[in-house]
């Protein structure tokens, strides 16, 4: 089993929802990036993802995307960063990481050669947030034949044949984007986020996870009663941004994800309770 696989199932299992934190790497500096790996895994966080820096982020909110302006600046880039998640690899081979980011650089890189150092690294996924579906076939075959999935995003405004044709090609785990827009938005409604998510499991056995509008633990609470997995950025990368240095910027964002860590553990155990006393 992979290790996405193997934290699912472990999850799964236990009847509780994954963590999944997210990061620009380089930001503040190329030198916070693997301190930071492993402080998130440390403070709870069942599968880290990694946002390679763009010039041109369209999908993120201005949180996001001033991270990524910084983490240019400093002289980051994806080879850094694939290298960081190799140095992390050296000591913990557990925790899944995931690379988000665009298109044009893995197409710098070389499709072959990408997927290839990935896989080396111990990259466990890649979500590639503006390649289309149809488009998708010669990088997903590259890294599926290196054991790296193809992690995809549903939007809120896919029909079901989108929904299906999507479902057919991921692996690993699949991204609902909670609502149009950018990262960071407006609040969530939990009821149309779970109806949305069984609509879209009659289509795959893969794990869902939802993200694109978790702001704060309650948020975080109410979408791992729900979902498989409660993807959570911009709330962290906030504290972050607000860090005077390193060491800072590692201490605050640990304590934000210890936080969400608590209220998604403790998320269905409530459910639980409730329907006990009831």
């Amino acid at each position: 089993m992979s290790r996405l696989e193997t934290v699912f199932a472990q999850l799964r299992a236990d009847g509780r929802s994954a963590l999944v934190t997210f990061f620009t790497a380089g930001d503040p500096t190329p030198e916070v990036t693997v301190p930071m790996l492993h402080a998130l895994a440390g403070a709870g966080a069942d599968v880290i993802e990694v946002g390679v820096p763009f010039s041109d982020p369209m999908a993120d909110g201005p949180v996001i995307q001033k991270a990524n302006e910084r983490s240019l600046a400093g002289g980051m880039s994806l080879h850094k960063t694939i290298a960081a998640v190799e140095l992390f690899r050296r000591s913990n081979c557990t925790t899944p990481v995931v690379l988000m980011g665009y298109l044009n650089p893995i197409e710098t890189f070389g499709y072959f050669n990408f997927s290839r150092a990935v896989a080396q690294a111990g990259v466990d996924g890649v979500i590639t947030v503006d390649l289309s579906l149809e488009e998708s076939d010669s990088l997903s075959s590259l890294l599926r034949e290196v054991g790296v999935d193809p992690v995809f995003l549903i939007a809120p405004t896919s029909n079901d044949q989108r929904i299906a044709q999507i479902a057919r090609r991921a692996s690993g785990f699949i991204y609902y984007v909670s609502m149009r827009g950018i990262t960071g938005g407006h609040a969530l409604d939990p009821t149309t986020i779970g109806a949305r998510i069984a609509r879209i499991s009659e289509c795959t056995a893969l794990p869902i996870g939802v993200g694109f509008g978790i702001q704060d633990v309650d948020t975080a609470r109410s979408v791992a009663k729900v979902a498989d997995a409660v993807v959570i950025g911009s709330a962290i990368m906030k504290e972050i941004a607000a860090s005077t240095s390193v060491e800072e910027a590692v201490d605050n964002a640990t304590r934000v994800v210890r936080a969400l860590a608590d209220a998604v553990r403790g998320a269905r155990r409530e459910t639980a309770c409730v329907g006990e006393e009831a």
